[in-house]
C-alpha cells in the first residue's frame, strides 16, 4: 500500500508500555482460539471472560522498536483512510460517520468491554468504539498464520473498523440482543453472519482505496490471504486436527476471503446483507 507521506489520523492513542487494570476479555480475531480450546475441553467459554487470571499482571518494560514505530505509522495512516471512505460514503446517505479510536498497546490493555491481552488479537469494543490491536500481531499474522505484507494487516485494521461501521448502523445491537433467546448453535450462526459481513465492509473499503490509486500489486492478495488464514476451519483444523462447524462464529477461510472480495468487487454497502444470504 502506497501510504508514506500520507497524513495519519488523529484518533489513535498510544498505550504501549502502560499497565491496565484486571478485568475480561473483549472479542477479536484471536478471541476465538481461546474460546474454543476452553469449549473442546468441555469448559464454559464465558469463564475466560470474568477470569482475571488471563490477564497479565506486570507487562514487561517495552522499549519500541524502529520496525514497530514504522508500523504504528502505518496502522493511523490506514485508520485515516477509513475514516476519508466511511466518512463519504455515510454523508452520500444522510448519515454522519463518528470516527472510531485505534489503541496501540502491548501486552495487555483495559477496554470499557473489559481488559485483554495480546494473545486475544485484535478486537473492536463498541462501549468505547475504540480498536485495539497489539502491533506484535503483525508478526504473528506473518508467521503463525502464514500472512505476510501490510495490506495484511491493513485488513485486520479495515475488519474491525467494519465492525465499527456495524455498531453505528444499529446491527451489532441487533445480533447481540438474540444472545440468550437462541441456542448456541443458532447464535453462532449470526455471530458468522457479523463477521463476515464486517470482511465485506473490509473489502468496500479495499474498493476505495484502490480508487485513490493506493494500492500495489499484490496487495488485494494478501488481504485475501489473511481472510482465508483466519477462517474458523484454518483455525480449529490446526489446533485440533479436526473442525467443529457448530462452534464456528467467523466463518471459514472460504467464505472469508470471498466475502472480502465481494465488498472490494462492489465497493456498494447495500450489497453486503449478509444476514439475508441463502449462501455464505
Amino acid at each position: 500500500m502506497k501510504w508514506k507521506g500520507r497524513t495519519g489520523s488523529s484518533n489513535v492513542q498510544d498505550r504501549r508500555g502502560m499497565s491496565p487494570s484486571k478485568g475480561m476479555v473483549g472479542g477479536g480475531i484471536g478471541t476465538i482460539i481461546l474460546f474454543l480450546v476452553i469449549a473442546l475441553l468441555g469448559g464454559d467459554p464465558t469463564a475466560l471472560i470474568n477470569n482475571s487470571s488471563y490477564i497479565n499482571p506486570a507487562p514487561s518494560q517495552y522499549v519500541e522498536s524502529e520496525e514497530e514505530n514504522e508500523l504504528a505509522e502505518f496502522s493511523s495512516v490506514v485508520l485515516a483512510e477509513t475514516e476519508t471512505v466511511w466518512a463519504d460514503l455515510f454523508e452520500k446517505e444522510g448519515l454522519r460517520y463518528e470516527y472510531p479510536t485505534l489503541v496501540l498497546y502491548n501486552d495487555s490493555v483495559q477496554s470499557a468491554c473489559g481488559a485483554a491481552t495480546s494473545t486475544t488479537g485484535p478486537f473492536y469494543c463498541p462501549g468505547d468504539t475504540s480498536v485495539y490491536i497489539d502491533l506484535s500481531f503483525y508478526k504473528e499474522l506473518k508467521q503463525n498464520f502464514k500472512a505476510p505484507g501490510d495490506f495484511a494487516f491493513a485488513y485486520v485494521i479495515a475488519h474491525e473498523v467494519g465492525h465499527h461501521v456495524q455498531n453505528q448502523l444499529g446491527i451489532t445491537k441487533q445480533v447481540m440482543d438474540l444472545r440468550g433467546k437462541l441456542s448456541e448453535k443458532e447464535f453462532n450462526q449470526y455471530m458468522v453472519r457479523l463477521e463476515l459481513q464486517a470482511d465485506y465492509l473490509a473489502g468496500v473499503w479495499a474498493h476505495y482505496v484502490e480508487r485513490a490509486n493506493l494500492l500495489e500489486k499484490g496487495d488485494i492478495q494478501e488481504a485475501l490471504n489473511a481472510a482465508s488464514a483466519v477462517g474458523d476451519d484454518r483455525i480449529q483444523s490446526e489446533a485440533w486436527g479436526y473442525v467443529v462447524p457448530d462452534k464456528f462464529t467467523h466463518g471459514t477461510s472460504e467464505q472469508r476471503s470471498e466475502w472480502f472480495n465481494k465488498g472490494f468487487v462492489s465497493g456498494n454497502i447495500k450489497d453486503g446483507d449478509t444476514f439475508s444470504a441463502k449462501d455464505l
